[in-house]
């Protein structure tokens, strides 16, 4: 018997024979995530429990396997792509699914890592509540997931990403021990150091969340959405400039370009321009007479600032109506190709105009289709390069048009990622935003959760993070 059927057979016995998978159609799904990068795992394990997650984690440990932690496998950084000298055992959490309490009173529930992320919300839609934390992926991601990789989304703004949302985490630790990090409690201050803020973000480097406390939002009383175009990109961003200098903190903010308006206006129909140069979509919301005043006032600059024309969203349907294009952005691009690469970098918002003349510049000189949609209000920015990756010698010019972004941003004063995470994409640039003593410091305190490196290896920090220590990727293997 090979290692591999070993380490499937022990993996039966502790689970089930049908939630254990090393078919090669298997395999291959579950070599990678909804980035461009592709690994190769030893099984795939889909648990049902925190014990039957336990039970996997030391499963793996015996057959001197890496576990890679996965949800819905929506990332877009390669932080699910199993690659190691030793294929990994990659641990799915999507049946791990039940939305296990709801205290409606303090605001809190209690749910599994499989929970999809616009599922729970509603789920308690009915309660006035909501899950706060809302990428264009929502539909699809899990919750296990957004703690993982901290997502943001369009409302992150005003609400903030989902660190601010998690009060708890029951995690399997690498070892297979099982802890809680945090308390329900949302009015309670950590005791000691704060390992529930180390594990938000993580990104599968140090256990598996198996269940999640989380805080709910109330839904606000009154929304507005506003629809502006604009004939010039720079006109766009300084609207968005001015919305924030003037003291008004919309729920969201969001500028895309013409490529994807156009793209998304040909996929949804929901009434984007389609021939605006850049379009803004801002969300104001909370008691109706200041939403009203914060409407009225982001009008005033749009207009002031060179917009076309300012559309005010008639009743919930066309709001959902714009927002279904704008989460859509990514889905739309396939009329165009079959692939894309999706960018993750914040800059300053002084700086949109001048780094997205620089994206242009670069995917022109490329020979790149390059499109951009993103959350201006934090500067969030989303470089998308769509292309077909058949074609011959694309992927080098992808990876270097997407190497000199990341430098253009960097030099800008900005940070590898806003929501997305570093994952194996932007591993081997945090020498650009950190010195070695901060990589060592982000070692260790990995370290003290996975001193073997068996969780997630090879994600996030770089080779030689630690003083002493050695990674390698096979060549060609995420690529």
């Amino acid at each position: 018997m090979s290692s591999t059927e070993a380490l499937v057979a022990d993996l039966s016995r502790m689970l089930s024979p049908d939630r254990v998978r090393a078919e090669p159609l298997e395999l291959a799904l579950y070599g990678r995530d909804a980035s461009v990068m592709e690994g190769q795992a030893a099984a795939v394990c889909f648990p049902l429990t925190t014990a039957e997650v336990q039970a996997a984690v030391k499963v793996a440990r015996a057959h001197n396997r890496p576990i890679v932690p996965r949800g819905s496998g929506t990332g877009l950084a390669g932080g699910s792509v199993p690659v190691g000298e030793r294929p990994p055992l990659v641990i799915v959490t999507t049946k791990m699914d039940r939305i296990l309490k709801v205290d409606p009173e303090r605001r809190v529930a209690w749910v599994e890592p499989g929970v999809l992320n616009l599922d729970l919300s509603h789920r308690i839609a009915h309660l006035g509540l909501h899950f706060a934390p809302d990428p264009s992926s929502q539909q699809s991601c899990s919750i296990g997931g957004n703690v993982a990789n901290n997502s943001g989304g369009p409302h992150c703004l005003a609400y903030g990403v989902t660190s601010a949302h998690v009060l708890a985490v029951e995690v399997v630790l690498p070892d297979g021990e099982v802890t809680v990090l945090g308390s329900e409690d949302p009015d309670a201050e950590p005791t000691g150091y704060d390992l529930r803020g180390a594990f938000v973000g993580s990104e599968g480097t140090m256990g598996i969340a198996t269940k999640i406390a989380v805080r709910l939002t109330p839904n606000p009383p009154a929304v507005i959405t506003l629809l502006a175009d604009y004939a010039s990109v720079e006109d766009a961003a300084a609207t968005v400039t001015e919305i924030i200098a003037a003291g008004i903190v919309p729920a969201a903010l969001e500028m895309m370009d013409a490529l994807i308006t156009r793209a998304v206006e040909e996929y949804v129909h929901a009434g984007f321009p389609m021939d605006a140069a850049a379009v803004l979509l801002v969300e104001v919301d909370g008691l109706p007479e200041g939403t009203d005043a914060a409407a009225n006032a982001v009008t005033r600059i749009a207009l002031d600032n060179g917009a076309g024309n300012v559309r005010r969203a008639v009743d919930p349907a066309e709001r959902a109506l714009l927002w279904k294009g704008r989460k859509s952005a990514f889905g739309a691009i396939a009329r165009i190709a079959p692939n894309y690469y999706l960018h993750d970098t914040v800059v300053p918002r002084t700086k949109l105009v001048e780094v997205l003349t620089k994206v242009y510049e670069i995917a022109a000189r490329h020979d790149l289709t390059m499109m951009n949609v993103f959350h201006a209000g934090d500067g969030n920015l989303h470089p998308l390069i769509v292309f077909d990756r058949r074609d011959e010698g694309i992927m080098d010019r992808v990876w270097q048009a997407g190497t000199e972004i990341i430098e253009a941003c960097v030099a800008a004063g900005g940070v590898l990622s806003g929501e997305h995470g570093i994952g194996l994409e932007k591993r081997d640039y945090m020498h650009l935003i950190f010195s070695p003593d901060d990589l060592d410091a982000q070692a260790r305190l990995r370290a003290a959760f996975d001193p073997d490196e068996a969780c997630n290896p090879m994600k996030v920090l770089p080779a030689g993070a630690r003083c002493g220590d050695l990674q390698a990727v096979p060549a060609g293997a995420w690529i």
